[in-house]
């Protein structure tokens, strides 16, 4: 059967897609946040800030951003109601999926067994005294649940807001799903953001509170720690802190299960897989969900960007807590302590510990720190654990 072209409305059809074009849907705030993800595609590509990271962010920011996208990225919202499971199981596109994993706690804990996978435990083993260094590196959540607290939030919103400062995407993705759900999308973009803006926050804060001669002290080689030693850590430390503090095993037990897979080499398979294959996968699907999150509506409200500045805050007094912990422990030991480690105290690892190497080879390009600077790194993303554990425990 042939079509009758006089039948057809030519008009009306193309008045319709013109009506269906992004751009005649789209607001000013729609493209202040297109700008802001051109800014982070700059920070990933051009200046290599943890781009595996913020390059995920940076697009699902922009997918989301894209006016008339969102309908068919996420799906349609019941007028008045824009939470997860109000939308349509008709409309729902590929974002709403994928944000499951974070809705729902999947990603945070595979996070930490890839985490857990890819990290060695040695240098925190061979050097125990840097768990106090990872633990001084905590002071940022609890000055920031002081300041959220004080600023208005309620209890549970500022645990979920102070958690930003232990520099741990996937535990403040937790603790935030299950204290102050409302709250996630602002408090994962800046947990996210910060993580990946390491250079910029800690490089400064080193230099102001170190000095040139602390900055080229060079530690002693570490001792050798033994095979059986590294597979008994993970089930020890996962015991001790599951019976003391239950709600941190979810995170703390896949990361030392993941460790446990690296250490034991009989499991080469599967901790090749958490290390590269699953761990790739979930940073892709993490941080293009935390990024599809950042909507102009939500994002420039002045409540998220109050939390941002309070996350802001907590990380750097996290790390200003673990360079004065660690400075203090260099004076105490006369000097056998370069403070440059004690930024990695926060959670992010390897980056924390990455730039502890680079400040530190900046004034001698012979001091090698990374692998001194590991054991307050995994410190940090142990005691980040536990203090989320703490917050839930307190307020779940």
């Amino acid at each position: 059967m042939g079509l009758n072209l006089l039948a057809v409305d030519f008009g009306k059809i193309f008045s319709d897609l013109f009506q269906s074009m992004g751009f005649m849907k789209g607001n000013g705030l729609n493209y202040i946040m297109l700008l802001i993800s051109f800014v982070l595609f700059y920070l990933a590509i051009v200046k290599k800030f943890e781009p595996m990271l913020l390059l995920p962010i940076a697009f699902g920011m922009f997918l989301i951003n894209i006016p008339g996208a969102e309908k068919v990225l996420w799906g349609v919202h019941p007028e008045g109601d824009s939470s997860y499971e109000a939308v349509e199981e008709t409309s729902r596109g590929l974002l709403w999926y994928l944000y499951f994993g974070v809705e729902k706690v999947i990603y945070p804990p595979l996070i930490f067994l890839g985490i857990g996978a890819m990290t060695d435990f040695g240098p925190l083993i061979a050097n125990p005294k840097s768990m106090i260094i990872g633990a001084g590196a905590q002071l940022g959540i609890f000055v920031a649940f002081i300041l959220a607290s004080w600023l208005g939030f309620s209890a549970t919103a500022a645990a979920s807001i102070a958690i930003i400062g232990g520099a741990d995407g996937p535990t403040a993705i937790m603790v935030t799903t299950k204290l102050a759900r409302d709250y996630l999308p602002a408090i994962a973009i800046a947990a996210y953001s910060y993580m990946a803006l390491i250079p910029l926050i800690q490089k400064p804060l080193m230099r102001l509170l170190t000095t040139k001669k602390e900055r080229t002290i060079k530690m002693k080689p570490l001792r050798q720690v033994s095979k059986l030693e590294k597979i008994l850590f993970p089930i020890i430390v996962t015991l001790v802190v599951g019976l003391l503090l239950p709600d941190a095993i979810p995170l703390l037990g896949m990361l030392m299960l993941g460790n446990l897979f690296k250490e034991t080499g009989v499991v080469d398979r599967l901790s090749t897989q958490a290390q590269n294959g699953l761990m790739n996968t979930i940073t892709i699907f993490l941080g293009v969900s935390v990024g599809c999150k950042a909507k102009a509506e939500m994002f420039l409200s002045p409540e998220t960007l109050g939390i941002i500045v309070i996350g802001f805050f907590a990380f750097g007094i996290g790390t200003i807590g673990g360079l004065l912990v660690a400075k203090l422990m260099s004076k105490l030991t006369k000097g056998q302590i370069n403070p440059l480690i004690g930024s990695a105290g926060v959670s992010a690892v390897p980056m924390a510990a990455r730039i502890s190497e680079d400040v530190g080879r900046e004034y001698d390009p012979q001091n090698h720190l990374l692998m001194h600077a590991m054991g307050p790194n995994v410190a940090g993303v142990i005691g980040s654990a536990i203090a989320a554990g703490v917050l839930l425990a307190c307020f779940g």
